[in-house]
Order: structure tokens, then C-alpha cells, then sequence
């Protein structure tokens, strides 16, 4: 009995040890992601929700490799690091990034900078459905249901909380 006792509870223990590679990603980078929001105001929801996307919680090679957790490509204006992948066709051109904060600043800079997202600053930071269905509508991705997969992640991670913060609540 003491046996299958003690190894319950180290069962236990092993399992609320083993975080969910989602939620390790989330608590990694929602500074990060944050700082963004304040910087650009691009939400924090948002910008979390399509990395943990793109990303695959920051464990696809390109995130790993080269920083890159947004799936950017080099495109014309790019002069930056190349790491090059299979993607709609063979030997893509992706931006490597020297850190992560470099690749979270990117993306917000992207979408900041371009006319065909200029209306999403019209909504408020806290309208995560609204900058997903935008981003879609957009062009952001092909993928016809990605606002919904992005709206998803939001609410299964609750990753709307972070679009009321401030770098003066993590620190």
C-alpha cells in the first residue's frame, strides 16, 4: 500500500511537472508580446496566438533555427539573415532573426507598416476577434479558417488577459 501510494504521488508530481508546451510558450514570451502592444498596438492576444501558430509553440525548426515565429518571408526588402524550407514551394526564402525579440518586433513593425492592415489600429486592443478576422480578411494567411484558429488559442489559453497589461504588471 505505502508503495502504490508513494508512487502515486510521484506520479503526480511528474505530471503537474510536465507543463503543457503551449503554456511554457505562452509564459515565455507574453512579456515580450506586451511590450509590443504597447509599442505598436498590435494586441498582445494576438500577436501570442500567431506565433504559438506559426510557431508550433516555438518548436517548428524555422522558430528554433532562426527566430522566426511568425513565418516570415525575405520577400524584395528583406537584407537580413536567410533560412531557406519547403513551404508552397520548395527552398522558400524565410527571415532568420538574431533573437526572438528581434523576429516579436518584426511583426509588429510588419503589420504596422503596411496600408492593408492600417484599419486594424482602428480597433481597440481589446477586440482579439475583430484584429483576427481582419488579419484574414487582410490576407495575412490563406488558410481560410485562421481567424477562427487564432480566436481559439485566445480563449483556450485565455490569452485576452494580457491585452489589459502594462510592462509595470510582469516586472
Amino acid at each position: 500500500m505505502k508503495r502504490i501510494l508513494l508512487l502515486l504521488a510521484l506520479a503526480t508530481l511528474f505530471l503537474s511537472a510536465a507543463k503543457n508546451p503551449r503554456q511554457t510558450y505562452i509564459d515565455r514570451y507574453y512579456p515580450l508580446a506586451v511590450r509590443e502592444m504597447q509599442r505598436t498596438g498590435v494586441p498582445a492576444s494576438i500577436t501570442l496566438a500567431q506565433a504559438l501558430l506559426e510557431s508550433g509553440a516555438g518548436l517548428s525548426p524555422l522558430a528554433a533555427q532562426a527566430n522566426n515565429h511568425f513565418g516570415m518571408k525575405c520577400h524584395n526588402d528583406w537584407d537580413g539573415d536567410e533560412y531557406f524550407k519547403d513551404d508552397d514551394k520548395e527552398k522558400e526564402c524565410f527571415r532568420a532573426y538574431p533573437t526572438d525579440e528581434d523576429s516579436f518586433r518584426a511583426h509588429s513593425d510588419f503589420l504596422r507598416g503596411r496600408e492593408r492592415y492600417k484599419s486594424l489600429f482602428e480597433l481597440k486592443t481589446t477586440d482579439y476577434k475583430g484584429w483576427a478576422h481582419g488579419l484574414r480578411r487582410a490576407g495575412y494567411a490563406t488558410d481560410p479558417g485562421y481567424a477562427t484558429k487564432l480566436i481559439n488559442l485566445i480563449e483556450d489559453f485565455q490569452l485576452y488577459r494580457y491585452d489589459t497589461m502594462t510592462e509595470d504588471d510582469f516586472q
